[in-house]
């Protein structure tokens, strides 16, 4: 008997990445698995990536958890890593617990996974400790991000902030500048390379060449974030052509 899953998305505003690449990776998988998804979105406002945008955003988060507890979602990914990240050290379990009560409170409990939290697991699934990033955010905002996984007990050796403040125009970046990118950071001394540290940059297109490019493992938020949508559904966490985390070796 097939098997057939909802899956919640808690999503900014302007965001247009995470409901184009998640389910692009769940509908792959659908080719070499049995089971089915369906996707089902609430949005928090928020246009500009600055700090004042990202906590008032993440005040609505209960919400829209709230609401998607009333489709009774079998798991629910907030996406946006750097209003968690933002909002200080180990926010993202923070995070997790509360959203998951209001699941709860609502009488349709379900996992709550953060982007933030997906992408700090997904590094020690793979074993690695020595990273390079690249994010799209202003340049204080991502170094942010870096302290925050620093303070998860990883080392960040090098990173680029593309410094894009408009986050409808972070969507539209071309992931398939995203290899040019990457041979600009010192990412040899690397044991992965963290693509796109942000569910709102499109990167699914460029991870098979990154990591053909560099031969490192190579994850992104998006990818994190489906890896981590599996385990809690206790699904077989293998995607074609979505890098190594996805590869089903882990």
């Amino acid at each position: 008997m097939t098997k057939h899953y909802r899956i919640g998305q808690i999503v900014p505003s302007s965001n247009t990445t995470m409901e184009t690449e998640i389910p692009q990776m769940l509908l792959a998988r659908q080719s070499i698995r049995p089971e089915r998804f369906t996707f089902h979105s609430a949005r928090m406002r928020m246009k500009k990536v600055v700090k004042e945008e990202l906590a008032a955003m993440d005040a609505e988060s209960d919400r829209c958890a709230t609401e998607l507890s009333d489709a009774r979602v079998d798991v629910l990914g907030y996406a946006c890593l750097v209003a968690i990240m933002a909002m200080g050290h180990g926010y993202h379990r923070v995070s997790q617990e509360r959203l998951r009560a209001r699941t709860v409170e609502n009488g349709g409990a379900a996992p709550v996974i953060t982007s933030a939290g997906a992408l700090v697991d997904a590094l020690k699934v793979i074993g690695a400790k020595r990273i390079v990033v690249v994010a799209p955010y202003m340049k204080p905002l991502t170094e942010l991000v870096v302290d925050y996984i620093r303070n998860e007990g990883y080392e960040v050796i090098d990173y680029r902030a593309l410094e894009i403040p408009d986050n409808l125009d972070v969507g539209r970046h071309d992931p398939e500048r995203l290899p040019e990118i990457v041979k600009s950071l010192n990412y040899r001394d690397a044991d992965a390379i963290v693509l796109s540290a942000c569910v709102q940059m499109p990167s699914l297109p460029a991870i098979a060449k990154v990591e053909a490019m560099t031969g490192k493992p190579v994850i992104t938020a998006a990818v994190a974030t489906t890896y981590a949508m599996l385990k809690r559904l206790e699904l077989e966490a293998v995607v074609p052509g979505a890098g190594a985390l996805l590869s089903g070796a882990y």
